[in-house]
């Protein structure tokens, strides 16, 4: 926890429209952090981050996929995209879940991605 004040679930307020605007934005830079190791572009570019969720405790959930199942780093990448999460202030946790359905293919990479990649 980041903030100098718990919120808990029964002392959490909406979020205000101006809040979940700053915390997204926020969370899309954090998520930008992180690199597939074996291709040179961020998850969030890749198209490997399929849902985030931001509740009123200003916990988040990230709902994530690999490149291909049998991916080296499976078991090391969901807890690199929850400590980027965690650095974005007034998170109070992350839970990341690792799915593979739908499964990942290229067609979900940003249009930035394919341009890194030359796959235009």
């Amino acid at each position: 926890m980041n903030d100098q004040t718990a919120i808990t679930p029964e002392t959490a307020q909406p979020l205000s429209e101006e809040e979940v605007a700053r915390l997204t934005d926020k969370l899309i830079e954090a998520l930008k952090t992180v690199y597939d190791p074996e291709i040179p572009v961020d998850v969030y570019e890749l198209g490997l981050i399929y849902r985030v969720d931001l509740n009123d405790d200003r916990a988040v959930r990230v709902e994530m996929t690999l490149t291909a199942p049998g991916c080296p780093v499976a078991g090391e990448m969901p807890g690199w995209i929850r400590d980027a999460v965690l650095t974005v202030d007034g998170v109070t946790g992350c839970d990341v879940n690792l799915v593979f359905d739908p499964p990942w293919d290229p067609s979900r990479m940003s249009d930035e991605a394919k341009l890194q990649l030359n796959m235009f």
